[in-house]
């Protein structure tokens, strides 16, 4: 099996939701419950900080050169330079008991992020779509931890994890009004390899999938559900991937210890770090904000 190669023992609670700066060769990511954006410069080795103030479920870059989060109790644009945060719109202001999880953007510029109940239980969860003009409508109901993401080379199938499902739906995407229709399922992960968590998609169709206590990442074809290959990881809390480098072959590896005991910890010392596979597959760029 594939092994991953650590990059930076961050000894993150949970680190999640890296996305690739192809324009400045920096790796954002987040550690939710640290409540902290990461920006890692590869060349360097120098990780900055910038304290969010609450927990944070995602991130995405925008064209204008700041961030947009998803923030624990809502939307936000953040300047990437100075910490500052301007409040957008929060869709769940009356649930208390849930807080944001995995997004991203389309390829026309929304920005897609999901909810969950805080402690995972339950189906209160939601995924919404938030367009240009801070207009927010909700694309899916009743998810229990609305997670990965991902959109085919054209962009008229979503694919998206709802974790305690086991299983990658599909959806058909229409790029022109944001709206999904026709699901089905397309992967299903046996509960023996832990829970798909965060994805990521290459140039080829392929998804690649973070497994929660399963201490790997995937790659499936998800038009015959055919698992391709695994990357093995030295750690249980897999979190999420996504593609980096300059030719976008670089599988950046997100991982958590949430919970976990002296015992697990003296096992898995590297858990909460930063990992990379350089794969045979190359990525595709991160969708930017349009707003």
């Amino acid at each position: 099996m594939n092994q991953a190669e650590l990059v930076y023992d961050a000894k993150a609670i949970l680190a999640e939701g890296p996305v690739w700066d192809d324009r400045e060769g920096l790796l954002y990511w987040i550690d939710i419950h640290g409540k902290a954006i990461h920006i890692f410069n590869p060349d360097t080795k120098k990780d900055r900080l910038i304290d969010t103030g609450e927990k944070i479920g995602a991130i995405s870059l925008s064209e204008k050169g700041d961030l947009i989060a998803a923030l624990e109790n809502g939307f936000y644009r953040i300047d990437s330079k100075t910490g500052k945060k301007t409040f957008l719109t929060d869709p769940e202001s009356d649930k208390p008991d849930n807080r944001f999880n995995d997004g991203k953007c389309d390829p026309t510029g929304r920005f897609l992020a999901g909810t969950m109940q805080k402690e995972g239980q339950g189906t209160t969860g939601a995924l919404y779509s938030m367009d240009e003009n801070q207009k927010v409508r909700k694309l899916i109901n009743e998810a229990g931890i609305s997670n990965g993401l991902a959109w085919n080379e054209s962009g008229d199938t979503f694919y998206y994890i709802d974790t305690p499902t086991q299983k990658v739906a599909a959806f058909d995407y229409d790029l022109n009004s944001g709206s999904l229709s026709n699901k089905r399922i397309v992967i299903e992960i046996p509960e023996d390899e832990g829970h798909p968590d965060g994805m990521t998609i290459d140039a080829e169709g392929n998804l690649w999938i973070a497994h929660f206590n399963g201490s790997r990442v995937s790659r499936w074809n998800p038009n015959t559900g055919e698992k391709l290959e695994e990357v093995k990881l030295p750690v249980s809390q897999v979190t999420c991937c996504t593609f980096g480098g300059d030719q976008l072959d670089v599988l950046y590896i997100t991982t958590g210890r949430e919970n976990l005991e002296d015992a697990a910890l003296a096992e898995q010392p590297l858990a909460g770090a930063i990992f990379q596979y350089k794969t045979n597959a190359n990525g595709k760029k991160a969708f930017r904000y349009k707003g």
